[in-house]
């Protein structure tokens, strides 16, 4: 059996395969709440045959959202609404569903990324005022963040904890904690955003008390079945910037702590980043923290085709892969995937019949 398809133990849950559906932000929601783009968005994917699939980044509090148009989880709309969205798609598909939890610190408050994604500019009734570990913004021009005090950094820790419950009240098998991409906890773990000079900067365990204490009060918060993972941006691509020994400390530190899975992407914290891409380039990255842990690790960057993606668990760099833009261009990646690896996977009776003649990767439900 090709390993991309065997099963994968993630905390509680047994995946059918190690095909990952990465969050991806759609920004089309309204004041944090989804909407029926969400519905035929997540629908299709449900039906991919991935083994699990981790909703967008939904915002932890209104001023954690990327942009106006993000997805929230911190009121009873928000919580409603994505209870709905997981009782529809349990009607016809079984896949382990979790969301991505995140605050997106001084890189909130911006424009939809097809209408230019830069911040909002502090006239324009949409926008408000962000926070960070300190007062340095993301790029030179932009309006400060503020400094979040240890009341505001107490509220985040409660916010993340409360946004737990609500995903696991709506039905979901577990969360994933976005310490990455430059967002407000990956800003706290780097000493290019974090420049404080009290228990939360300076030294390596200072820049990562706030993400472990989010891990922490999530973890503690929830029942031991709901999953409990962590995105990571492995390096900032920036000399002096957040890298890969201090990630893997990172994920020493949250293994030890129970972590269930550990999510290994790069960058976005610094536009002075430079990024060497490449097929499979955020790979290594994995392979490292793979070596370093025993919790599952997640592959993800530019894996685009099925025998990179078996090579790379058969090399033990991972312990499964992610796609992202690749399963949006083409929602049957899972499906040619087992074609072309002779491997087979379980799709809706209703679809059964669109399989080409020759052909016996798809399987009745």
């Amino acid at each position: 059996m090709a390993k991309l398809f065997s099963p994968l133990t993630v905390g509680s849950l047994t995946l059918k395969n190690r095909i990952i559906i990465a969050p991806m932000c759609m920004y089309s929601a309204d004041n944090g709440v989804i909407q029926p783009w969400h519905w035929q968005h997540y629908g299709n994917l449900a039906q991919s045959a991935a083994g699990m699939l981790i909703v967008e980044a939904s915002a932890v509090a209104p001023e954690g959202r990327i942009s106006y148009a993000d997805v929230g989880l911190w009121n009873d709309q928000c919580q409603h609404a994505l209870q709905q969205l997981v009782r529809d798609i349990r009607r016809d598909s079984d896949m382990p569903l979790l969301v991505q939890l995140g605050h997106a610190g001084r890189k909130a408050s911006c424009h939809k990324p097809w209408d230019g994604g830069q911040q909002l500019p502090e006239t324009d009734e949409r926008s408000w005022q962000t926070i960070a570990p300190s007062a340095v913004p993301f790029t030179e021009g932009q309006r400060l963040p503020l400094a979040m005090t240890d009341a505001q950094i107490d509220d985040c820790i409660n916010q993340f904890v409360a946004a737990a419950k609500r995903a696991h009240a709506a039905g979901m098998n577990g969360v994933e904690l976005h310490a990455a991409h430059g967002y407000l906890l990956h800003q706290f773990l780097s000493p290019l955003s974090n420049q404080r000079n009290d228990d939360f900067g300076g030294s390596l365990s200072n820049r990562m008390r706030l993400p472990l204490a989010v891990f922490d009060a999530v973890r503690a918060a929830l029942p031991r079945h709901f999953v409990v993972g962590v995105r990571i941006s492995a390096t900032d691509w920036v000399d002096g910037g957040w890298d890969l020994p201090q990630s893997i400390a990172f994920a020493r530190e949250l293994d030890h702590r129970g972590c269930d899975y550990i999510h290994v992407s790069s960058g976005g914290l610094s536009d002075q980043q430079q990024i060497a891409i490449g097929a499979g380039y955020q790979v290594p990255f994995a392979a490292a923290i793979t070596a370093q842990v025993k919790m599952p690790v997640i592959a993800v960057g530019l894996i685009t085709d099925a025998q990179q993606a078996e090579k790379i668990l058969l090399q033990d760099q991972a312990d499964a892969i992610a796609l992202a833009r690749g399963i949006l261009y083409d929602p049957r990646w899972p499906w040619h995937a087992a074609a072309a690896l002779g491997a087979e996977v379980q799709a809706a009776p209703q679809y059964l019949r669109c399989q080409p003649h020759g052909l016996k990767s798809l399987l009745h439900k």
